[in-house]
């Protein structure tokens, strides 16, 4: 990682040296944070919302999200125009634009090179890799005509995954066309194209890094990465090999996407030089840090630390004075507790481990913890749907609500009997003890203490795991994991994104549950064929009853983000599907220094 990270950053500084000399205009810097550790920085690999966020800045796919545009709108982004789609469907052909080159990096012979169709093959083959266990997998697996000439569980026995595998549902035509043939149609697949795991790979940069290539990201898109100090600050840089292409969007008649519009309207991007990012994963020091000017936005405000920058709802009248700006903005983002269903104490599918993950379920009190922990700032989740993704009902009610008097009377019924020390001891008489990792951070420790609180009512001991949030995805894909908190971002505006999660073709990839219910397999695979439609809500309301019924999530929230930023900052605007908006972002002629003043 340090040799080609270090030959980035002399690239950048020698760019940066140059635009000195040319011009008297400072470089511009943008502060931000994440909120938890970052992993591989590989788009076939990454899933956790932080390396996702920077993959998106790296990596890029054929098509993307218009920033303003609301409802959400696709547009190109390597093409020349959007796909032309014929037979029904089921056949997609794109053409690339000539001259796009990936970032400069050693694994180039000649430092960099220009973008082709192959690289697009070649990315999306690699999510078939059985080394890699992909959870983008779910989005190309058996929708690729041929594709089980890759897919490992359909390999003749002592065949390995081989790259070079030509099938016809994936190829280059020439240097710059690629054809995709599916099986079937597929309503969603435009919104698969502008994936960041379908981004661009270059193949000699896996070849020179091989299984190290997740710490040396080479992408095309509009930053590099020139400097990585692990789990701490990561700098990217503009990439000075990317294409200058006058802004576009369409902003509808909202005023404040309309003024972004005129700002931005001809302007090339990325509009600033740098973007240094720290992760931050105390609430309390991102707080503190924006409020100390550090930072030049914070998204989503800690709801226990709302107070520091809200009261009744609204800004404070201080931090209006100093012209630092409120949004309220609903995340398409889901909460929730899973447990593995592999799992000898938890898992299972018999009426005695249904009984136990359902009390469970009862005992999470989530109007208590919205009010206590999420101080209002979340609506209670009804099911994995969050509200605007397409599928989602706002008239579904989960049967399994709150009551912990149920809930005891359950476990009662199913032997799982108090000890003379007043805890539950499973039906065969060993003793219960679960198992709970969670993050190694305040924010982790004040969940374990909600966790701590509705086993203790239940008569169940309960332990807490604390590690790093990487080490715990790391840990979950290979089934050692018996339970935790997690939460899921909408990749696509799609309720097939959120129910892919619990089916059971992803265990070992995305369904870290490892939930494999035969009915519910079904029934995801029927509305895999389906457009949004009453018919597909039908079949979605039968999955969230399943769900609710074997209980391998218990459902928490859905969050309502409070954003706030700095009064320099120029163009923020939170796009429902893409984590982060930093290209497009600028900062004001002096405003950030006479601010500061």
């Amino acid at each position: 990682m340090k040799l080609s990270v270090l030959w980035r950053s002399a690239v950048a500084l020698s760019l940066v040296t140059a635009t000195m000399l040319c011009a008297a205009a400072p470089l511009k810097t943008l502060h931000v944070l994440l909120t938890k550790q970052e992993s591989v920085m590989d788009p076939a690999v990454a899933s956790d919302i932080t390396t996702a966020s920077i993959n998106e800045n790296i990596f890029e796919p054929m098509l993307a999200y218009d920033y303003l545009a609301r409802p959400l709108k696709l547009k190109v982004n390597t093409l020349t125009a959007m796909p032309t789609i014929s037979d029904g469907g089921k056949t997609y052909v794109m053409h690339l634009q000539h001259g796009i080159m990936f970032a400069p990096d050693p694994a180039f012979h000649h430092q960099t090179r220009e973008l082709v169709a192959q690289d697009y093959v070649y990315a999306i083959k690699r999510l078939y890799d059985p080394s890699l266990k992909s959870p983008w997998l779910f989005m190309f697996e058996g929708k690729l005509l041929g594709d089980e000439k890759l897919r490992a569980d359909k390999l003749p026995a002592g065949k390995k995954f081989d790259m070079q595998t030509q099938i016809a549902g994936l190829q280059a035509l020439d240097k710059y066309t690629i054809q995709i043939r599916l099986n079937a149609p597929d309503t969603n697949f435009l919104f698969i194209l502008a994936t960041t795991a379908t981004g661009a790979v270059a193949k000699e940069v896996v070849d020179t890094y091989g299984n190290q290539v997740g710490n040396h990201p080479v992408g095309t898109g509009p930053f590099m990465v020139t400097q990585w100090q692990r789990s701490f600050q990561i700098e990217l840089s503009k990439n000075p090999q990317y294409r200058t292409t006058p802004f576009e969007a369409d902003p509808g008649s909202d005023p404040v996407a309309k003024a972004i519009a005129a700002r931005l309207k001809g302007q090339s991007l990325p509009l600033v030089d740098k973007v240094e990012i720290s992760i931050v994963e105390e609430q309390q020091a991102r707080v503190l840090g924006f409020l100390n000017r550090e930072f030049d936005f914070l998204e989503q405000v800690p709801p226990p630390l709302a107070e520091m920058v809200l009261k009744g709802g609204k800004l404070k009248p201080e931090l209006q004075q100093q012209g630092i700006q409120l949004s309220m903005f609903p995340t398409l983002q889901t909460y929730y507790m899973w447990m593995n269903m592999e799992d000898p104490v938890l898992g299972g599918y018999t009426p005695e481990k249904i009984a136990l993950r359902r009390a469970i379920a009862l005992a999470y009190n989530s109007k208590e913890d919205i009010s206590l922990m999420e101080k209002g700032l979340a609506i209670q989740a009804q099911s994995p749907l969050p509200p605007s993704v397409l599928g989602y009902d706002a008239n579904f009610v989960s049967p399994v609500q709150y009551d912990i008097q149920l809930a005891n009377a359950l476990l009662d019924h199913f032997g799982y009997q108090r000890g003379a020390d007043h805890y539950r001891r499973l039906p065969d008489g060993q003793p219960l003890q679960l198992l709970m990792h969670t993050e190694a951070n305040a924010s982790g420790r004040l969940r374990d203490e909600v966790w701590r609180k509705n086993m203790d009512a239940l008569g169940i001991h309960i332990q807490f795991k604390a590690d790093k949030h990487s080490e715990i995805i790391h840990a979950a894909r290979l089934g050692k994991v018996q339970m935790t908190e997690a939460d899921w971002i909408a990749d696509f505006p799609d309720g097939e994104n959120f129910y892919q999660l619990l089916y059971g073709g992803n265990v070992g990839r995305a369904n870290y549950a490892r939930f494999n219910l035969p009915a519910f397999n079904r029934l995801y695979e029927q509305s895999q064929t389906m457009a949004d439609s009453p018919e597909r809500r039908h079949l979605y309301r039968q999955m969230a009853l399943l769900i609710h019924a074997y209980n391998p999530w218990v459902l928490r929230t859905h969050p309502l983000s409070a954003d706030v930023t700095q009064p320099w900052l120029q163009n923020f605007r939170r796009h429902p599907v893409n984590f982060t908006n930093w290209r497009y972002l600028d900062i004001a002629p002096d405003a950030r220094q006479n601010s500061k003043k």
